[in-house]
């Protein structure tokens, strides 16, 4: 058994040098990778499941084929957000929320507008909330960034708000 383990690690290893690699020479890759949260894995797994990005006309539909959005019911021209469920595609809710994960384990070191946003945001709602409000705003700036080709702008994507 210590000796298949052993072979899945270095197999994991390689796999994951290849994937580090393949960030280095794509440019969409190395764009991707100055979001907050994303590295080479997160990066390399949304580029590979969303494309160019053209099959979803605007972030909030790709955050919602993520599973990254609450369930909207409405009754009465009344609109009602329900919880977050797990029927969207599991790689791209996943990997966001890890890295929504790792940004918020330092957010208490961010003076900038993310570290802002989201210290409001905990207060307000909680950490576990936060984690998921972070990677559904992650996943829409990564599409816009994958269908626009623009560069990440954290003033853009995080107007701190009164």
């Amino acid at each position: 058994m210590h000796s298949e383990l052993k072979a899945l690690d270095d197999e994991t290893e390689a796999v994951e040098h290849e994937i580090h690699q393949l960030c280095q020479l794509q440019p969409r890759y190395q764009r991707l990778q100055s979001i907050p949260g994303f590295g080479p894995i997160v990066a390399a797994a949304f580029v590979s499941e969303v494309g160019d990005g053209r099959h979803s006309s605007n972030g909030r539909r790709l955050a919602a084929w993520c599973d990254l959005v609450p369930k909207q019911r409405c009754t009465g021209g009344k609109l009602r957000p329900g919880s977050i469920t797990k029927a969207g595609n599991k790689q791209l809710r996943g990997l966001p929320n890890h890295g929504a994960r790792a940004v918020l384990a330092h957010v208490s070191k961010r003076a900038d507008r993310l570290g802002k946003w989201l210290s409001k945001l905990i207060v307000r709602r909680g950490k576990r909330k936060a984690i998921v409000a972070l990677a559904n705003k992650l996943a829409r700036i990564a599409w816009s960034m994958t269908v626009s080709g623009n560069k990440f702008d954290l003033a853009h994507a995080f107007a701190v708000t009164k």
